[in-house]
């Protein structure tokens, strides 16, 4: 929505949309951004540094860089969210996440994770997955 070209490089804003019941990433860190979500519809699960909260419309998620976090789609209706992240620069890591050759690999994953100092806790998937009854897009 705000690439961030738009703002000098301070900030970006990105929407997103998650189907039901959808984990929407591993647990993971950033080491250069800090990310905000607000939330817009639906119920949000996340953890965050080991704890878990729930959101709805009107609550607004801080995610500070360094801080294992992760998020989901805690409800069976489709939920959306508008994520601040500053400074601006991780908005297109989703670009080329969507541009990834199929099928999604671990080494692919990680590797453009790396590339925007991300780490990636992958062995967390079936955990999450388990404990809160959710889905991830490949397994």
């Amino acid at each position: 929505m705000i690439e961030g070209a738009d703002s000098a490089g301070r900030f970006s804003l990105v929407e997103h949309p998650m189907k039901p019941r959808a984990l929407c990433a591993p647990l993971h860190r950033h080491q250069n951004e800090d990310e905000y979500s607000f939330v817009l519809e639906g119920r949000i699960g996340v953890e965050l540094g080991g704890e878990v909260a729930f959101a709805t419309p009107g609550d607004l998620i801080p995610k500070p860089r360094n801080e294992w976090h992760t998020f989901w789609n805690a409800a069976d209706e489709p939920a959306r969210i508008l994520e601040i992240i500053s400074p601006a620069g991780f908005e297109r890591y989703f670009e080329e996440f969507a541009n990834l050759e199929p099928p999604l690999r671990a080494e692919k994953v990680s590797a453009l994770a790396n590339k925007y100092g991300v780490e990636l806790d992958l062995a967390s998937i079936p955990r999450l997955v388990r404990e809160y009854g959710l889905v991830f897009p490949g397994g």
